[in-house]
């Protein structure tokens, strides 16, 4: 943003007084070097650097980009290191309370100080998604005549909130989810730094953990959090910011959950458990801790899609393709958005008929193979298509069901080992007892020998 006399003083106030701005804006970066994350956009060379002047000069300049990503990935941290370490004038706009005629404004600024002082603008535009079509369009010449480089921000998809000769015109840079190795890396640099807490307070594992948990990729989110725990730690004359003191500032209570031992498999199993009993409610609280103790979506929907054929099976059939469709839904959006998908997948399958038919038949069938009753294939269902599979005896005998009323021959399938065994027996639960009439019918015709 431009300097005005209000900025100017406000600017002022905060370097003679730094603890007045948030943690997270005095946490921000001063150089690419400094950003943590997003390595695969801040490689040499990339448009950003190239932004900041990084790379030399030549016939092709920096190129207009948008940074899409969730909340607290860095989008706003990044223009603002590039306003910082660029020689180019620097303008901001907000989409939340610009309008076109701010926009044409900033379009002809740009103009004026690029034929006057040979100075090139960088504008950065956040929340471009709130931006209508018309709006969009104002941006148009701007970008393609290159009178300004466009940074825009967004945490919509580009491809349906931005309108395609803009996207078209821009590079589209996507940021990913911090990791939490990068968070763990921000929040020290937090505590010890001058310009974040100086080493005021100390940070706990537990805490520190818990704070990780909080954040769920969302830097801005930790240092929040942070400087609220920091904050009553301080007030109780604490140099430690205690695990309690932290769940009393943030009040979200921390999630005893250790993902590598006891708690990952205790609850896991009551999750699964609840469900097979068709206590929804006890389900939901038991995926609840899951997902606030930061566990891999993508174990939560295996446990599912596992559930629906242990304990529900052909009781309802569309139990399996509801947790199949969860899991693939999962593996393409995440948290926090996942918990939704994980919660709809939970409730159905908690909800529905169960048997365990399908997995006592097919454990009974193991057990006899495994014991030995695996007898040779009847000679009238092995393969008759290779020269020489006729003078065997391959396939003589043998009655295509298709041609036969109600499409069941009365054959022999199973090997003499296992004839007559009975493996799956049905439930009259749900949709499985009709399953229950087909089989007493189709074992009736098979034995018609």
């Amino acid at each position: 943003m431009e300097p005005d006399l209000f900025t100017a003083a406000a600017e002022e106030r905060a370097e003679k007084d730094p603890t007045g701005r948030p943690l997270a804006v005095r946490m921000r970066p001063r150089t690419l070097d400094d950003v943590v994350g997003q390595r695969h956009v801040l490689r040499p060379g990339s448009p950003l650097r190239r932004l900041v002047g990084e790379g030399g000069g030549g016939p092709a300049g920096p190129s207009s980009v948008i940074l899409w990503g969730p909340p607290g990935t860095g989008k706003t941290t990044l223009a603002y290191v590039v306003s910082q370490a660029t020689d180019k004038r620097f303008v901001e706009l907000s989409a939340i309370t610009a309008g076109v005629k701010e926009v044409r404004s900033v379009i002809e600024g740009a103009r004026r100080s690029s034929g006057a002082y040979g100075k090139d603008t960088v504008l950065f535009l956040d929340e471009i998604h709130r931006f209508s079509k018309a709006q969009q369009d104002s941006l148009l010449p701007a970008v393609e005549n290159r009178w300004v480089t466009l940074i825009a921000a967004t945490t919509e998809n580009p491809h349906f909130s931005v309108i395609s000769p803009l996207l078209s015109r821009s590079l589209l840079l996507t940021l990913e989810p911090l990791t939490e190795d990068d968070l763990r890396a921000l929040l020290r640099r937090a505590v010890a730094d001058e310009r974040g807490l100086g080493g005021a307070v100390t940070l706990p594992d537990d805490t520190q953990a818990h704070l990780l948990r909080i954040a769920g990729g969302d830097a801005r989110r930790a240092l929040t959090a942070l400087e609220a725990g920091a904050g009553a730690a301080l007030a109780k004359g604490e140099k430690e910011i205690g695990l309690a003191t932290l769940e009393e500032a943030v009040d979200r209570a921390a999630v005893r959950y250790d993902r590598d031992g006891d708690q990952h498999y205790d609850v896991a199993s009551a999750f699964i458990k609840s469900i097979r009993g068709s206590d929804v409610d006890a389900a939901l609280h038991y995926l609840a801790r899951m997902v606030e103790a930061g566990e891999d979506p993508r174990f939560i929907a295996r446990r599912l899609m596992i559930s629906a054929s242990e304990d529900i099976g052909l009781a309802d059939p569309t139990a399996l393709p509801t947790a199949v469709a969860a899991a693939q839904a999962v593996a393409m959006i995440g948290f926090p958005e996942a918990a939704i998908t994980l919660g709809h997948a939970t409730i159905a399958l908690a909800l529905a008929p169960k048997s365990n038919a399908a997995v006592v038949a097919i454990g009974e069938a193991q057990a006899d193979v495994r014991a030995g009753l695996a007898g040779p294939v009847p000679a009238h269902l092995r393969d008759s298509h290779y020269k020489g599979a006729e003078k065997l005896g391959h396939g003589q005998g043998y009655q295509y069901p298709h041609d036969l009323p109600g499409g069941i021959a009365a054959q022999r399938y199973a090997p003499d080992t296992v004839h007559g065994k009975r493996y799956y027996r049905p439930t009259t639960h749900g949709a499985e007892a009709r399953y229950g009439e087909v089989l007493d019918r189709v074992r009736r015709r098979l034995t018609e020998e």
